[in-house]
Formats: C-alpha cells, structure tokens, sequence
C-alpha cells in the first residue's frame, strides 16, 4: 500500500508493508529513485545509458542489503544464543 500526501514544502511519499519488513529489492528501488532520476527529455542514447547505469546500480544495492540483511540476522542469532536462547534461533540466519 502506498500513500502520497502534498504539503507546502513537498510531496511526502508513505510506503508499509503487512506482515513484513521490506525486502532488500523494495529497499533498493525507493533508493535509486533518490539516486538517480532520467529526465523525460533526455536523448534516447543518454537515456539507455542512464537505464543500464541504474540496473547495474540496483543490483549493486540489492547485494549489499542482503548482505546487511544476513549480518543483522547472524548478529541476532548470536545474541540470543549468548542470552541461553538458542532454540529461538532457528531460520534467523
């Protein structure tokens, strides 16, 4: 679901999700849309090029938020072991 409210000073863009965080793809979608924005009147060849540029950004970012995913799992995982919860731990990482 996703919301957008208009104010004075800009637009506010809302994005939730039901049940769940969000996933390293959705994370990385609203990121290049603050990353990089191709203009609708660019030349069509500045234009590929810029679209190309964004997939290989957006699969740089998809990456490293799994990456990042995983560690925080791990880093959970071993602190509820340390806290004598381990049976707590199972599909964390």
């Amino acid at each position: 679901m996703e919301a957008t409210a208009t104010s004075d000073i800009g637009s506010v863009m809302v994005h939730t999700t039901s049940g769940r965080g969000f996933t390293p793809e959705e994370i990385a979608e609203r990121a290049l849309a603050k990353i990089l924005h191709i203009g609708e009147n660019a030349h069509p060849a500045i234009a590929a090029q810029a679209e190309a540029f964004r997939d290989d950004i957006r699969h740089v970012l998809i990456h490293y938020l799994r990456e990042a995913a995983h560690s925080h799992g791990t880093t959970i995982a071993n602190r509820l072991i340390a806290a004598g919860h381990p049976e707590l731990v199972t599909g964390v990482i």
